[in-house]
């Protein structure tokens, strides 16, 4: 479906309503909503899954202004999703870039997240060369072992316009998101693979929050979701089960 937000219109797709609570998705960079398609069936026996790409994002058009794409704009367009669902509060997963716009999320209104689940985290400069170095080397790892390599879903990195997308991106640089986790008191697991480089990062955010746990990901590299769709939905329900 899609919902018109200020200077944008959203892409958004939404599991049947089950009267299950609210999860909402949120992407990494340079994917789209399609990225969950593995992981949505996986979870609509406990939850309504409501994903959706940010404006410029997938198939949400790009911003009419500019000056728009910042997280806390984003907060603002997720609220009018909420409300078009009729939907009071969700729980979060969000995975990489999507984590650092969760966390401004969270920060904002806390009093509308349940619970989040925070892949790949960091509130750091992203290595982007070493991430794709310790993706690669799980990848190997992983095939050593004897788990097949999990074939991206069809369209995950699909854009409507390339530039809007980059452009989307940007507000990871206009955000303060160390002083956000101040901010962060709802329940929160950090899950990141030990090929990451975000890891570090991810267990300095883990010690700054005390309603937070980490989960280290064996032989995962960046994009955990994407690379070990079957692992981290296991550790995601895992954890809901423990709430």
């Amino acid at each position: 479906m899609k919902i018109e937000v200020k200077g944008s219109s959203l892409e958004v797709e939404v599991s049947e309503d089950n009267g299950k609570p609210a999860l909402l998705l949120w992407n990494g960079a340079g994917c789209n909503l399609k990225m969950w398609d593995t992981v949505i069936p996986l979870l609509t026996t406990n939850f309504k899954t409501i994903a959706f790409d940010v404006r410029g994002v997938g198939q949400s058009s790009p911003s009419e202004d500019p000056a728009l794409y910042t997280y806390e704009q984003y907060a603002e367009d997720v609220n009018l999703i909420l409300n078009e669902l009729e939907e009071k509060q969700v729980h979060i997963w969000s995975m990489a870039w999507g984590t650092r716009a969760a966390i401004a999320y969270c920060s904002l209104f806390p009093e509308k997240v349940i619970s989040a689940v925070l892949n790949d985290a960091s509130i750091d400069a992203a290595d982007t060369e070493a991430q794709k170095v310790g993706a690669r080397e799980a990848i190997s790892k992983q095939l050593a072992k004897g788990i097949g390599k999990f074939d991206k879903p069809e369209g995950w990195n699909v854009h409507q316009d390339n530039s809007s997308m980059m452009s989307a991106m940007t507000a990871i640089s206009k955000f303060d998101l160390p002083k956000a986790l101040e901010k962060l008191t709802m329940p929160i697991m950090v899950m990141t693979g030990d090929h990451d480089p975000n890891l570090s990062s991810s267990k300095k955010i883990v010690k700054m929050l005390s309603n937070a746990k980490l989960v280290e990901l064996k032989n995962v590299g960046h994009g955990s979701i994407l690379q070990r769709p079957d692992l981290t939905t296991k550790e995601f329900l895992e954890f809901h089960k423990s709430l």
